[in-house]
C-alpha cells in the first residue's frame, strides 16, 4: 500500500446523453409492447386506462360518433389503437375548450 496514493485502477467514462437516449428507447418500446398487448379493451379496461367512471364516460364521450365501439351481445368492445387515438383527441379538444 502506498498509505493511500494509490492512482485509480480503472476508470469508466459514461456518455450521458447515449444513457439517458438508450432508457427513452427501451422506455418507449415497452410501453410500445404493453400497448399492443390488448387488441380490444372492454369497458372495465376503459374506465381502468382512462380513470372515469361508466357514467362519466359516457356524459362526455361514449355516444361521440367518432368513438370507435361495438356492442357484442350484451359487452361493449372497444378497439384498443383506435379508442386509444380517439382519447388523445379528445383530451387535446377539452384543454383548448379550457384555455379558451
Amino acid at each position: 500500500m502506498n498509505g493511500g496514493n494509490q492512482a485509480p485502477i480503472l476508470s469508466v467514462q459514461v456518455d450521458e446523453s447515449a444513457v439517458q437516449e438508450e432508457i427513452r428507447r427501451q422506455v418507449s418500446e415497452r410501453l410500445r409492447e404493453a400497448d399492443t398487448d390488448l387488441v380490444f379493451w372492454d369497458a372495465k379496461e376503459l374506465m381502468r386506462r382512462t380513470c372515469m367512471s361508466w357514467n362519466f364516460i359516457q356524459q362526455q364521450f361514449f355516444f361521440d360518433p367518432r368513438f370507435p365501439k361495438v356492442k357484442v351481445g350484451n359487452k361493449w368492445y372497444f378497439p384498443a389503437r383506435e379508442a386509444r387515438e380517439f382519447l388523445e383527441q379528445w383530451i387535446r379538444e377539452q384543454m383548448r375548450r379550457v384555455v379558451s
